[in-house]
Protein backbone atom coordinates (compact mmCIF):
# COMPACT_ATOMS: atom_id res chain seq x y z
CA UNK A 1 0.00 0.00 0.00
CA UNK A 2 1.34 3.76 -0.76
CA UNK A 3 2.96 5.42 1.70
CA UNK A 4 0.38 7.35 4.28
CA UNK A 5 0.35 10.80 4.99
CA UNK A 6 -0.17 9.91 9.03
CA UNK A 7 0.61 6.95 10.00
CA UNK A 8 -1.18 6.78 12.54
CA UNK A 9 -4.59 7.60 10.65
CA UNK A 10 -6.31 4.42 9.24
CA UNK A 11 -6.83 5.11 5.54
CA UNK A 12 -9.89 5.62 3.75
CA UNK A 13 -11.90 3.40 2.20
CA UNK A 14 -10.30 3.18 -1.18
CA UNK A 15 -6.57 1.79 -0.51
CA UNK A 16 -5.75 -0.76 -3.34
CA UNK A 17 -7.21 -3.63 -0.91
CA UNK A 18 -10.45 -2.11 -1.01
CA UNK A 19 -11.00 -0.07 -3.98
CA UNK A 20 -11.59 3.24 -5.12
CA UNK A 21 -11.95 5.90 -2.63
CA UNK A 22 -15.43 7.20 -2.64
CA UNK A 23 -16.27 10.59 -2.83
CA UNK A 24 -18.97 10.61 -0.95
CA UNK A 25 -21.23 9.53 2.12
CA UNK A 26 -20.63 10.71 5.86
CA UNK A 27 -16.87 9.25 5.79
CA UNK A 28 -15.68 11.73 3.34
CA UNK A 29 -18.25 14.69 4.69
CA UNK A 30 -16.01 14.00 8.14
CA UNK A 31 -12.49 14.31 6.52
CA UNK A 32 -12.40 15.24 2.97
CA UNK A 33 -8.63 16.26 3.91
CA UNK A 34 -7.33 12.79 5.02
CA UNK A 35 -9.62 11.57 1.43
CA UNK A 36 -7.37 14.29 -0.30
CA UNK A 37 -4.07 13.65 1.34
CA UNK A 38 -4.47 9.61 0.56
CA UNK A 39 -5.44 10.24 -2.88
CA UNK A 40 -2.30 12.31 -3.18
CA UNK A 41 0.06 9.82 -2.08
CA UNK A 42 -1.10 7.78 -5.70
CA UNK A 43 0.33 10.85 -7.76
CA UNK A 44 -1.27 13.66 -9.49
CA UNK A 45 -4.62 11.71 -10.12
CA UNK A 46 -5.79 8.46 -9.30
CA UNK A 47 -9.22 7.02 -9.65
CA UNK A 48 -12.39 7.46 -7.39
CA UNK A 49 -16.08 6.74 -7.18
CA UNK A 50 -17.78 9.94 -7.89
CA UNK A 51 -21.33 8.56 -7.07
CA UNK A 52 -22.15 4.81 -6.33
CA UNK A 53 -20.88 2.84 -9.77
CA UNK A 54 -19.50 6.04 -11.24
CA UNK A 55 -15.82 5.87 -11.53
CA UNK A 56 -13.60 9.08 -12.88
CA UNK A 57 -10.20 9.94 -12.22
CA UNK A 58 -9.80 12.62 -9.84
CA UNK A 59 -7.01 15.55 -10.16
CA UNK A 60 -5.31 16.95 -6.85
CA UNK A 61 -2.49 18.21 -8.11
CA UNK A 62 -2.50 21.82 -8.40
CA UNK A 63 -0.22 21.93 -11.49
CA UNK A 64 -1.49 18.96 -13.42
CA UNK A 65 -5.11 20.31 -12.99
CA UNK A 66 -4.08 24.36 -14.16
CA UNK A 67 -2.42 22.14 -17.12
CA UNK A 68 -5.64 20.55 -18.29
CA UNK A 69 -7.65 23.30 -17.38
CA UNK A 70 -5.68 25.76 -20.17
CA UNK A 71 -5.53 22.85 -22.44
CA UNK A 72 -8.48 22.65 -23.83
CA UNK A 73 -7.39 20.76 -27.26
CA UNK A 74 -6.55 17.43 -25.23
CA UNK A 75 -9.12 17.71 -22.63
CA UNK A 76 -12.84 19.03 -23.90
CA UNK A 77 -15.85 19.57 -21.93
CA UNK A 78 -18.50 18.11 -23.84
CA UNK A 79 -19.80 14.97 -21.35
CA UNK A 80 -21.67 13.07 -24.86
CA UNK A 81 -18.02 11.92 -25.27
CA UNK A 82 -18.48 10.25 -21.88
CA UNK A 83 -17.77 6.25 -22.49
CA UNK A 84 -19.31 4.71 -19.15
CA UNK A 85 -22.33 6.41 -19.99
CA UNK A 86 -22.49 5.95 -23.70
CA UNK A 87 -21.84 2.17 -22.59
CA UNK A 88 -24.96 2.47 -20.66
CA UNK A 89 -22.57 0.99 -17.18
CA UNK A 90 -24.06 4.94 -15.33
CA UNK A 91 -27.39 4.15 -13.37
CA UNK A 92 -29.98 5.83 -14.59
CA UNK A 93 -30.44 7.55 -11.50
CA UNK A 94 -27.44 8.67 -10.63
CA UNK A 95 -26.69 11.71 -8.60
CA UNK A 96 -23.48 12.13 -10.99
CA UNK A 97 -25.86 12.87 -13.83
CA UNK A 98 -27.72 15.62 -13.10
CA UNK A 99 -24.11 17.33 -12.47
CA UNK A 100 -21.98 15.99 -15.59
CA UNK A 101 -24.54 14.88 -18.06
CA UNK A 102 -24.68 17.05 -21.01
CA UNK A 103 -26.85 20.12 -21.39
CA UNK A 104 -26.44 23.17 -24.79
CA UNK A 105 -24.49 25.74 -22.21
CA UNK A 106 -21.47 26.99 -22.29
CA UNK A 107 -20.23 25.12 -19.74
CA UNK A 108 -20.53 21.80 -21.47
CA UNK A 109 -19.42 23.43 -24.29
CA UNK A 110 -15.95 23.67 -26.32
CA UNK A 111 -14.61 25.59 -29.82
CA UNK A 112 -16.77 28.18 -31.42
CA UNK A 113 -19.84 26.88 -29.47
CA UNK A 114 -18.51 27.52 -26.18
CA UNK A 115 -16.77 30.74 -27.21
CA UNK A 116 -20.32 32.05 -28.80
CA UNK A 117 -22.33 31.29 -25.43
CA UNK A 118 -19.69 32.20 -22.89
CA UNK A 119 -19.81 36.03 -24.47
CA UNK A 120 -22.79 36.52 -24.71
CA UNK A 121 -22.65 35.80 -20.71
CA UNK A 122 -19.94 37.61 -20.64
CA UNK A 123 -21.01 40.40 -21.85
CA UNK A 124 -24.37 40.45 -20.04
CA UNK A 125 -22.66 40.17 -16.67
CA UNK A 126 -20.48 42.50 -17.40
CA UNK A 127 -23.07 45.48 -18.22
CA UNK A 128 -24.03 45.02 -14.25
CA UNK A 129 -23.68 48.24 -12.38
CA UNK A 130 -20.49 47.09 -9.00
CA UNK A 131 -22.31 49.91 -6.59
CA UNK A 132 -26.51 49.03 -7.48
CA UNK A 133 -24.95 45.07 -7.01
CA UNK A 134 -23.82 45.88 -3.55
CA UNK A 135 -26.95 47.60 -2.45
CA UNK A 136 -29.07 44.94 -4.00
CA UNK A 137 -26.72 42.52 -1.80
CA UNK A 138 -27.22 44.80 1.13
CA UNK A 139 -30.77 45.13 1.02
CA UNK A 140 -31.39 41.26 0.40
CA UNK A 141 -29.43 40.62 3.43
CA UNK A 142 -31.24 43.89 5.40
CA UNK A 143 -34.40 41.61 4.88
CA UNK A 144 -32.75 38.43 5.68
CA UNK A 145 -31.40 39.45 9.13
CA UNK A 146 -34.65 41.36 9.71
CA UNK A 147 -36.63 38.75 10.34
CA UNK A 148 -34.35 36.55 12.64
CA UNK A 149 -32.57 39.50 14.61
CA UNK A 150 -35.76 40.36 16.78
CA UNK A 151 -36.10 36.35 17.90
CA UNK A 152 -35.92 36.60 21.50
CA UNK A 153 -33.64 33.81 22.15
CA UNK A 154 -31.24 35.55 19.89
CA UNK A 155 -30.31 32.51 17.60
CA UNK A 156 -30.11 31.41 14.29
CA UNK A 157 -28.85 28.99 11.47
CA UNK A 158 -26.48 30.86 9.37
CA UNK A 159 -26.96 28.70 6.79
CA UNK A 160 -30.33 28.42 6.36
CA UNK A 161 -31.97 31.60 7.30
CA UNK A 162 -28.62 33.62 5.57
CA UNK A 163 -26.39 32.54 3.38
CA UNK A 164 -28.26 30.16 1.02
CA UNK A 165 -31.16 32.52 1.00
CA UNK A 166 -29.45 35.62 0.06
CA UNK A 167 -27.75 34.84 -3.22
CA UNK A 168 -31.32 33.31 -4.50
CA UNK A 169 -32.87 37.26 -4.08
CA UNK A 170 -29.76 38.39 -5.67
CA UNK A 171 -29.78 36.49 -8.40
CA UNK A 172 -34.40 36.70 -9.24
CA UNK A 173 -33.06 40.90 -8.49
CA UNK A 174 -30.50 40.59 -11.60
CA UNK A 175 -32.87 38.31 -13.53
CA UNK A 176 -35.28 40.72 -13.59
CA UNK A 177 -38.16 38.75 -12.05
CA UNK A 178 -41.39 39.94 -11.40
CA UNK A 179 -42.30 38.50 -7.83
CA UNK A 180 -44.60 35.82 -8.55
CA UNK A 181 -41.58 34.66 -11.30
CA UNK A 182 -39.16 34.93 -8.81
CA UNK A 183 -40.93 32.50 -6.32
CA UNK A 184 -40.86 30.05 -8.85
CA UNK A 185 -37.35 30.34 -10.10
CA UNK A 186 -36.14 29.88 -6.29
CA UNK A 187 -38.51 27.40 -5.34
CA UNK A 188 -37.24 25.40 -8.61
CA UNK A 189 -33.50 25.44 -8.38
CA UNK A 190 -34.14 25.22 -4.14
CA UNK A 191 -35.88 22.24 -4.93
CA UNK A 192 -33.58 20.69 -7.74
CA UNK A 193 -30.67 21.03 -5.07
CA UNK A 194 -32.93 19.38 -2.10
CA UNK A 195 -34.23 16.89 -4.52
CA UNK A 196 -37.35 17.82 -4.51
CA UNK A 197 -39.50 15.90 -6.98
CA UNK A 198 -41.20 17.79 -10.06
CA UNK A 199 -38.61 21.18 -9.17
CA UNK A 200 -36.91 20.57 -12.68
CA UNK A 201 -40.78 21.41 -14.15
CA UNK A 202 -41.30 24.30 -12.02
CA UNK A 203 -37.55 26.08 -12.91
CA UNK A 204 -37.85 25.57 -16.54
CA UNK A 205 -41.56 26.82 -16.28
CA UNK A 206 -40.61 29.90 -14.12
CA UNK A 207 -37.70 30.79 -16.93
CA UNK A 208 -39.54 30.18 -19.83
CA UNK A 209 -42.38 32.85 -18.73
CA UNK A 210 -39.57 34.99 -17.60
CA UNK A 211 -38.23 34.91 -21.21
CA UNK A 212 -41.63 35.25 -23.08
CA UNK A 213 -42.46 38.27 -20.31
CA UNK A 214 -39.22 40.26 -21.70
CA UNK A 215 -39.89 39.94 -24.92
CA UNK A 216 -42.73 42.03 -24.48
CA UNK A 217 -41.11 44.26 -21.72
CA UNK A 218 -37.29 43.91 -22.29
CA UNK A 219 -35.55 45.66 -19.09
CA UNK A 220 -32.32 46.59 -17.38
CA UNK A 221 -31.73 42.87 -16.31
CA UNK A 222 -29.38 39.85 -17.34
CA UNK A 223 -31.99 37.78 -18.78
CA UNK A 224 -32.94 40.88 -21.93
CA UNK A 225 -29.51 41.24 -22.14
CA UNK A 226 -28.65 37.52 -22.92
CA UNK A 227 -31.89 37.75 -25.36
CA UNK A 228 -30.38 41.21 -27.18
CA UNK A 229 -27.09 40.00 -27.31
CA UNK A 230 -25.29 39.58 -30.84
CA UNK A 231 -24.78 36.10 -30.63
CA UNK A 232 -28.60 35.66 -31.59
CA UNK A 233 -29.11 32.71 -28.71
CA UNK A 234 -32.77 31.21 -29.27
CA UNK A 235 -34.88 31.26 -26.01
CA UNK A 236 -33.99 27.62 -25.37
CA UNK A 237 -30.15 28.71 -24.94
CA UNK A 238 -31.03 31.78 -23.10
CA UNK A 239 -33.30 29.39 -20.83
CA UNK A 240 -30.12 26.98 -20.22
CA UNK A 241 -27.28 29.90 -19.63
CA UNK A 242 -29.77 31.20 -17.15
CA UNK A 243 -30.21 27.56 -15.46
CA UNK A 244 -26.08 27.59 -15.21
CA UNK A 245 -25.59 30.98 -13.63
CA UNK A 246 -27.95 29.97 -11.17
CA UNK A 247 -26.83 26.97 -10.14
CA UNK A 248 -23.52 28.06 -11.17
CA UNK A 249 -23.88 31.23 -8.86
CA UNK A 250 -26.20 30.34 -6.13
CA UNK A 251 -25.21 27.12 -4.20
CA UNK A 252 -21.83 28.16 -4.62
CA UNK A 253 -22.22 31.39 -2.95
CA UNK A 254 -23.85 30.64 -0.44
CA UNK A 255 -21.36 27.73 0.31
CA UNK A 256 -18.59 31.02 0.31
CA UNK A 257 -21.09 33.10 2.51
CA UNK A 258 -21.52 30.42 5.01
CA UNK A 259 -17.59 29.31 5.60
CA UNK A 260 -16.28 32.68 4.91
CA UNK A 261 -18.52 34.48 7.90
CA UNK A 262 -17.82 30.97 10.35
CA UNK A 263 -13.96 31.49 9.26
CA UNK A 264 -14.47 35.06 10.70
CA UNK A 265 -15.76 34.34 13.31
CA UNK A 266 -14.02 31.66 14.65
CA UNK A 267 -11.75 31.82 17.34
CA UNK A 268 -8.23 31.08 15.38
CA UNK A 269 -9.34 34.30 13.07
CA UNK A 270 -7.14 37.48 13.81
CA UNK A 271 -9.71 40.23 14.97
CA UNK A 272 -8.88 43.28 12.65
CA UNK A 273 -8.43 41.70 9.75
CA UNK A 274 -10.35 42.63 6.50
CA UNK A 275 -13.49 40.17 5.49
CA UNK A 276 -11.69 40.27 2.20
CA UNK A 277 -9.39 38.55 3.57
CA UNK A 278 -11.56 35.58 5.26
CA UNK A 279 -13.14 35.13 1.74
CA UNK A 280 -9.94 34.67 0.13
CA UNK A 281 -8.82 32.27 2.68
CA UNK A 282 -12.04 30.31 1.83
CA UNK A 283 -11.60 30.28 -1.46
CA UNK A 284 -7.75 28.71 -0.99
CA UNK A 285 -8.64 26.15 1.71
CA UNK A 286 -12.65 25.52 1.66
CA UNK A 287 -13.50 26.04 -2.44
CA UNK A 288 -16.51 26.44 -2.65
CA UNK A 289 -17.19 23.96 -5.59
CA UNK A 290 -15.10 21.16 -4.50
CA UNK A 291 -14.71 18.85 -7.19
CA UNK A 292 -15.93 19.50 -10.85
CA UNK A 293 -15.62 20.27 -13.94
CA UNK A 294 -15.16 16.52 -15.59
CA UNK A 295 -13.09 17.18 -18.67
CA UNK A 296 -13.04 13.90 -21.24
CA UNK A 297 -9.31 13.48 -22.89
CA UNK A 298 -9.84 13.51 -27.00
CA UNK A 299 -6.84 10.85 -27.46
CA UNK A 300 -4.72 8.45 -24.51
CA UNK A 301 -3.24 10.81 -22.58
CA UNK A 302 -0.18 10.03 -19.46
CA UNK A 303 -0.49 12.00 -16.49
CA UNK A 304 2.06 11.16 -13.60
CA UNK A 305 2.91 7.50 -14.82
CA UNK A 306 -0.80 6.64 -15.31
CA UNK A 307 -2.92 6.76 -19.08
CA UNK A 308 -5.95 8.60 -18.92
CA UNK A 309 -8.07 7.08 -21.23
CA UNK A 310 -9.65 8.72 -24.45
CA UNK A 311 -13.49 9.93 -23.40
CA UNK A 312 -12.88 8.68 -19.79
CA UNK A 313 -14.17 11.77 -17.48
CA UNK A 314 -11.02 13.59 -15.58
CA UNK A 315 -13.16 15.40 -12.46
CA UNK A 316 -10.67 18.64 -11.24
CA UNK A 317 -10.38 18.33 -7.42
CA UNK A 318 -10.63 22.37 -6.73
CA UNK A 319 -10.44 21.91 -3.28
CA UNK A 320 -7.43 19.43 -3.06
CA UNK A 321 -5.46 21.45 -5.68
CA UNK A 322 -6.02 24.90 -3.42
CA UNK A 323 -4.39 22.97 -0.58
CA UNK A 324 -1.71 20.96 -2.67
CA UNK A 325 1.53 20.80 -0.17
CA UNK A 326 3.42 21.59 -3.34
CA UNK A 327 1.74 24.85 -3.64
CA UNK A 328 0.94 25.82 -0.01
CA UNK A 329 4.88 26.02 0.49
CA UNK A 330 5.37 28.71 -1.95
CA UNK A 331 1.46 30.69 -1.63
CA UNK A 332 2.41 33.20 0.29
CA UNK A 333 4.85 34.46 -3.27
CA UNK A 334 1.30 33.68 -5.32
CA UNK A 335 -1.31 36.08 -6.25
CA UNK A 336 -4.61 36.19 -3.66
CA UNK A 337 -6.01 35.37 -6.79
CA UNK A 338 -4.17 32.33 -8.01
CA UNK A 339 -6.57 29.94 -6.18
CA UNK A 340 -8.50 27.66 -8.54
CA UNK A 341 -11.94 27.96 -6.96
CA UNK A 342 -13.35 30.05 -9.79
CA UNK A 343 -11.91 27.79 -12.55
CA UNK A 344 -8.84 29.10 -15.03
CA UNK A 345 -8.15 28.84 -19.06
CA UNK A 346 -10.81 29.41 -20.87
CA UNK A 347 -13.84 28.12 -19.07
CA UNK A 348 -13.25 29.97 -16.05
CA UNK A 349 -15.80 31.57 -13.54
CA UNK A 350 -17.44 34.60 -15.66
CA UNK A 351 -19.12 36.00 -12.29
CA UNK A 352 -16.42 35.92 -10.40
CA UNK A 353 -15.52 39.41 -9.68
CA UNK A 354 -19.25 39.58 -8.90
CA UNK A 355 -19.12 36.50 -6.82
CA UNK A 356 -16.78 37.92 -5.00
CA UNK A 357 -18.33 41.18 -4.50
CA UNK A 358 -21.60 39.75 -3.15
CA UNK A 359 -19.43 37.55 -0.52
CA UNK A 360 -17.47 40.27 1.05
CA UNK A 361 -20.68 42.24 1.24
CA UNK A 362 -22.80 39.37 2.83
CA UNK A 363 -20.36 38.89 5.70
CA UNK A 364 -20.13 42.43 6.19
CA UNK A 365 -23.57 43.62 6.25
CA UNK A 366 -24.27 40.16 8.73
CA UNK A 367 -21.33 41.72 10.80
CA UNK A 368 -22.09 45.60 10.67
CA UNK A 369 -26.02 44.47 11.76
CA UNK A 370 -25.21 41.63 14.34
CA UNK A 371 -21.81 43.44 15.75
CA UNK A 372 -22.14 40.83 19.04
CA UNK A 373 -22.45 37.57 16.89
CA UNK A 374 -20.38 34.79 17.70
CA UNK A 375 -20.85 30.90 16.64
CA UNK A 376 -22.12 28.32 19.14
CA UNK A 377 -20.39 26.16 18.63
CA UNK A 378 -16.05 25.77 17.45
CA UNK A 379 -15.74 25.56 13.34
CA UNK A 380 -13.49 22.86 13.97
CA UNK A 381 -16.65 20.86 14.83
CA UNK A 382 -18.96 22.42 12.37
CA UNK A 383 -20.39 19.70 10.15
CA UNK A 384 -19.57 19.58 6.11
CA UNK A 385 -22.44 18.79 3.29
CA UNK A 386 -21.34 14.72 2.47
CA UNK A 387 -21.27 15.01 -1.10
CA UNK A 388 -18.31 15.40 -3.50
CA UNK A 389 -19.43 18.56 -5.13
CA UNK A 390 -19.44 21.39 -2.73
CA UNK A 391 -17.61 22.43 0.10
CA UNK A 392 -20.74 23.51 1.86
CA UNK A 393 -21.52 23.75 5.96
CA UNK A 394 -24.76 21.93 6.65
CA UNK A 395 -25.32 24.24 9.99
CA UNK A 396 -23.87 27.04 11.02
CA UNK A 397 -25.61 27.97 14.93
CA UNK A 398 -24.97 31.72 16.07
CA UNK A 399 -26.09 33.66 18.41
CA UNK A 400 -26.76 37.14 18.69
CA UNK A 401 -28.47 40.08 21.33
CA UNK A 402 -32.00 39.92 19.68
CA UNK A 403 -32.49 43.76 18.25
CA UNK A 404 -35.25 45.45 16.20
CA UNK A 405 -35.45 44.54 12.68
CA UNK A 406 -33.66 46.80 10.15
CA UNK A 407 -35.84 48.66 8.02
CA UNK A 408 -35.50 48.82 4.07
CA UNK A 409 -34.14 51.91 3.58
CA UNK A 410 -35.11 54.43 0.46
CA UNK A 411 -34.86 53.91 -3.09
CA UNK A 412 -31.22 54.80 -4.10
CA UNK A 413 -29.76 54.85 -0.77
CA UNK A 414 -25.87 53.87 -1.53
CA UNK A 415 -25.08 53.05 1.96
CA UNK A 416 -27.53 51.74 4.19
CA UNK A 417 -27.58 52.05 7.62
CA UNK A 418 -24.28 51.82 9.00
CA UNK A 419 -23.30 49.00 6.20
CA UNK A 420 -19.97 49.61 4.99
CA UNK A 421 -19.80 48.64 0.92
CA UNK A 422 -15.85 48.46 0.61
CA UNK A 423 -16.35 45.83 -1.13
CA UNK A 424 -17.52 48.09 -4.00
CA UNK A 425 -13.94 49.59 -4.80
CA UNK A 426 -11.85 45.61 -3.90
CA UNK A 427 -13.66 44.43 -6.45
CA UNK A 428 -19.94 26.13 -10.47
CA UNK A 429 -20.92 25.51 -12.28
CA UNK A 430 -22.83 22.89 -12.30
CA UNK A 431 -26.26 22.78 -13.47
CA UNK A 432 -28.66 20.45 -12.44
CA UNK A 433 -30.91 18.67 -14.72
CA UNK A 434 -34.57 19.76 -15.51
CA UNK A 435 -37.07 20.17 -18.00
CA UNK A 436 -38.74 23.11 -19.80
CA UNK A 437 -42.46 23.41 -19.18
CA UNK A 438 -45.24 25.41 -19.79
CA UNK A 439 -46.53 27.49 -17.13
CA UNK A 440 -49.76 24.98 -16.39
CA UNK A 441 -47.37 22.38 -15.84
CA UNK A 442 -45.64 24.19 -13.32
CA UNK A 443 -47.67 24.80 -9.38
CA UNK A 444 -46.87 27.90 -8.73
CA UNK A 445 -45.84 29.29 -5.61
CA UNK A 446 -47.94 31.95 -3.42
CA UNK A 447 -46.50 34.50 -1.34
CA UNK A 448 -42.85 33.01 -1.87
CA UNK A 449 -39.80 34.16 -0.24
CA UNK A 450 -39.12 36.88 -3.49
CA UNK A 451 -42.47 38.12 -3.05
CA UNK A 452 -42.27 38.90 0.48
CA UNK A 453 -38.87 40.32 -0.13
CA UNK A 454 -40.07 42.78 -2.63
CA UNK A 455 -43.13 43.68 -0.38
CA UNK A 456 -40.71 44.25 2.87
CA UNK A 457 -38.89 46.59 0.59
CA UNK A 458 -41.76 48.54 -0.46
CA UNK A 459 -42.40 48.69 3.38
CA UNK A 460 -45.56 46.47 2.86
Amino acid sequence: MQQQINSSATPPPGCPAHGNVQLFGPEFGADPEQHYAHLRSLGPSAPVDIAPDVQVELVTSYDAALHILQNPASFVRDSRRWNALNENRVPADSPALPMMGYRPNALFSDGAAHARLRQAVTDSLASIDELQLVRQTQQSADYLISQFASDIRGQADLMADYAQPLPLLVFSNLFGCPPEIGDRVIAGISGIFEGTPGADLVLGGALGELIALKHRQPGDDVTTRLMQHSAGLTDEEVLHQLVTLLSGGTAPLAAAIGTSSALYLSGDWQAGLPVEDAVVQTLWNYAPIANYAAHYPTHDVELGGRILRANDPVVISFAAANTDPKLTEHREQLSGKAHLAFGAGPHACPAKDPAFMIAVTAVEALLNRLPDVEMRVRFQDLAWVPAPWSRSLMSVPIRFTARSAPQPAAEGSADRQGFSPASASSAQHSAPAYRSAQSSAAPKAKSGLFSRFLAWTRGE
